[in-house]
């Protein structure tokens, strides 16, 4: 993706997201050059509902189980106790959802690194959707931080919901439905316009007042 063409797209739709893009980090995201689908969703299921610090000593308890590998392995976590993943911080519902993930891995229905590159993005929500504890929102997440999709436009996300609203002085948050609608002068770069929306939310740059 030509990340100035994008920019140049979404500006020009609207002065108001035009300075929305002026003065916020730059969306930046490429590709990973390696991705591990199953390393990949095992951390999005372990940080669900949780606070980002909570969530990453609770992942860090997972992988500490498994000390001689880097990533997450399927078979090794799928033949680890359910009680030693609890011991870890897991709830029971996470600790299935990882272990339907671990089993649907290994007979396929999880795509390979390189299966996934060929896939469309609808294609790849479609499969990792029947696996338990993972909805679109999550496939969502990997498409457009892990894989780097340029069209990938997360409607239920409240952040991107918030984040439109702010940017365009709307009282009320738009609806998914209405969302899905108004995000489709954003094509093709509707991941890019979504990085955007967060990045309405953030925190303005303190400045030295005599500057």
């Amino acid at each position: 993706m030509n990340h100035e063409h994008a920019h140049q797209h979404l500006a020009a739709t609207d002065p108001r997201l035009a300075a929305l893009i002026a003065r916020s980090l730059r969306y930046n995201i490429k590709p990973a050059v390696r991705i591990r689908p199953f390393h990949a969703l095992a951390e999005s299921i372990a940080y669900q509902q949780l606070s980002g610090k909570a969530a990453a000593t609770i992942f860090g308890r997972v992988r500490a189980l498994y000390p001689k590998g880097k990533w997450l392995d399927p078979e090794k976590l799928l033949a680890t106790r359910d009680g030693t993943l609890r011991a870890a911080g897991l709830s029971r519902s996470k600790t299935a959802a990882l272990k339907d993930l671990a089993a649907k891995t290994l007979d396929g229905t999880v795509p390979s690194t390189r299966a996934l590159i060929g896939m469309s993005d609808e294609e790849i929500i479609a499969r990792l959707t029947t696996v338990r504890g993972i909805g679109r929102w999550t496939v969502e997440m990997l498409l457009l931080f892990d894989l780097g999709r340029p069209d990938v436009w997360p409607v239920d996300d409240y952040g991107v919901r918030k984040g439109f609203a702010k940017t365009f002085g709307k009282r009320k948050l738009p609806t998914p439905k209405q969302l899905m609608k108004l995000g489709e002068k954003w094509r093709p770069y509707r991941s890019v316009a979504a990085w955007y929306f967060w990045r309405a939310l953030d925190a303005p740059k303190k400045t030295n007042r005599f500057d």
